[in-house]
């Protein structure tokens, strides 16, 4: 079975991200399974908590969770351009302590939403950047900028365009095609 984790830049619970997560999470194949990272608890890296041996329970959690992975969704709004500071503290978090990051080598894919026309690009490129400073082979093509996301689901949840849905399935089909290369 191969583990896809999602991590989500939104803590709300009825949250654009988590509902467009849910809906990707459903278009993986058989034998693909993704589980929900939670991000939301962890406090704020501070480096002297490893340093000092007084690491939290919550950071142990998370990067014991994300060792178990075999990739990564990323689905997170925009915040002034960039991406949420909850998005941020978990790469920190993961990424250290320096030379045992979690994230080396796992294969990851962004998807970045926006009520907006912009999509949310301002936040996928920013994620990218640290992505590509932690070693993780990202999907290039397609990207995924999800715009005007109030419109995209209906009452329970469901994504209702059905060309949104394709190109959300090719997403996902290209994502196993790079996770198969690098978990093989």
């Amino acid at each position: 079975m191969t583990k896809v984790g999602i991590l989500l830049g939104s803590l709300r619970k009825a949250s654009f991200s988590r509902k467009l997560a849910e809906n990707v999470a459903n278009l993986f194949p058989e034998g693909y399974e993704t589980e929900f990272v939670e991000i939301g608890k962890l406090p704020l890296y501070n480096q002297d908590f490893d340093d000092h041996n007084q690491v939290p329970a919550e950071y142990t959690t998370f990067r014991d969770t994300v060792k178990g992975l075999d990739a990564v969704l990323f689905v997170t709004p925009e915040y002034n351009r960039s991406i949420p500071a909850v998005l941020k503290n978990a790469i920190d978090v993961g990424s250290r302590p320096y030379g045992q990051s979690i994230w080396d080598g796992k294969p990851a894919a962004i998807i970045s939403q926006s009520p907006g026309n912009l999509s949310g690009f301002g936040a996928n490129h920013h994620l990218r950047q640290s992505l590509v400073c932690l070693n993780m082979p990202i999907l290039q093509q397609p990207e995924a900028y999800i715009g005007n996301v109030t419109a995209l689901f209906d009452e329970n949840g469901k994504i209702v365009n059905e060309g949104t849905v394709r190109f959300l399935q090719s997403f996902t089909d290209a994502f196993v095609d790079l996770i198969k290369k690098y978990k093989g």
